[in-house]
């Protein structure tokens, strides 16, 4: 991955989740949900690249967090990611209140924090 891509990928995670903070004050739930997760995504995506693993699919994106989560000892992490899906499940289910879809951007935002270094 060349440093390019590694920028790209930064700019793109912290434009989704500025997108997504705005979106939770405008009251649309529903979409702040899919930027918060695409903050992650994105990010867990070129960590996997830079490394050489597959991540065409949630499932592989669930083994690339696994993977990362095992080389920093992070146990929070998993749990993270797993919020950022149920962000990305209420894109289609609408079914968090919003208090909840703030709660979980939050914790979106700590595991962008976290995985914005494993990116490169």
């Amino acid at each position: 991955m060349t440093t390019e891509q590694v920028v790209h990928y930064r700019d793109m995670s912290a434009e989704y989740l500025s997108h997504a903070r705005s979106l939770l004050a405008e009251g649309d739930l529903k979409q702040a949900s899919e930027k918060a997760w695409g903050a992650v995504a994105v990010l867990v995506n070129a960590a996997a690249e830079s490394r050489g693993w597959r991540h065409q699919s949630h499932r592989h994106l669930w083994q690339a967090l696994g993977r990362l989560e095992d080389e920093t000892g992070d146990a929070q992490m998993r749990e993270q990611f797993g919020l950022a899906g149920e962000l990305h499940t209420n894109c289609y289910e609408e079914w968090l209140d919003e208090k909840t879809v703030a709660r979980y951007v939050a914790a979106v935002e700590q595991l962008v924090t976290k995985l914005d270094p494993l990116a490169s």
